[in-house]
């Protein structure tokens, strides 16, 4: 079934394509436009407004927690009815290592409080609290998407192998465009979006 969409679309199939397009395009204006320095490091509320950033165009539900359960495969991301509490114990984790950070990342997975476009925004806001908090963020070309996906899927029961897998992957090129857009790219790669490059694309 294809998710109600601002863009009037009911073909699956186009509506992935006009979504990474879309948002691959708000992906690059929001570090173009310096909008994501503004935002605070590590709350729900800047992942929310980075997943609206991205998705707003095409979703009415950008930016909203999600009202249904969510699973995937035989994991359950946090029931509806503990994920306002779930987000507040995130939101007062402490994230002044990496390691701290890493944990942030993993229980904010684990909560998945968008209906869509979860990895992508966490993705993003992983790197903005690495960046601020340490001066380094997380080259995604140089993590194989197998790697990735098979240890975050293991990452609620133990998550050091997420951890090795990242720190091997980390740069101090915090504010490189090329670092950025090759990582944006990756994230969707992650997700199975590989219709564009950012390289293609220009918001302005």
């Amino acid at each position: 079934m294809t998710l109600e969409n601002k863009l009037g679309i009911h073909d699956s199939a186009e509506l992935a394509r006009e979504e990474e397009r879309i948002s691959k395009k708000k992906a690059l204006e929001l570090f173009e436009s310096g909008y994501l320095n503004t935002l605070e490091a590590g709350t729900y509320r800047t992942l929310a407004r980075i997943h609206e950033y991205l998705f707003g165009d095409i979703y009415s539900f950008a930016g909203k927690l999600r009202e249904g359960n969510l699973a995937k495969g035989n994991f359950r991301f946090v029931p509806v009815m503990y994920l306002s509490a779930a987000l507040e114990n995130i939101e007062n984790m402490p994230q002044s290592t990496f390691d701290q950070i890493m944990e942030k990342y993993v229980e904010m997975n684990v909560a998945h409080p968008f209906r869509e476009g979860n990895g992508r925004s966490a993705r993003i806001w992983l790197d903005h609290m690495l960046k601020r908090e340490l001066g380094i963020v997380i080259d995604w070309q140089r993590v194989d998407k197998n790697d990735y996906l098979m240890a975050m899927e293991r990452s609620p029961v133990k998550d050091i192998e997420i951890k090795h897998l990242l720190q091997q992957a980390l740069t101090d090129r915090t504010n490189d465009r090329n670092v950025y857009m090759k990582g944006i790219d990756y994230s969707y790669y992650y997700e199975g979006y590989t219709v564009y490059r950012m390289e293609d694309l220009s918001w302005q």
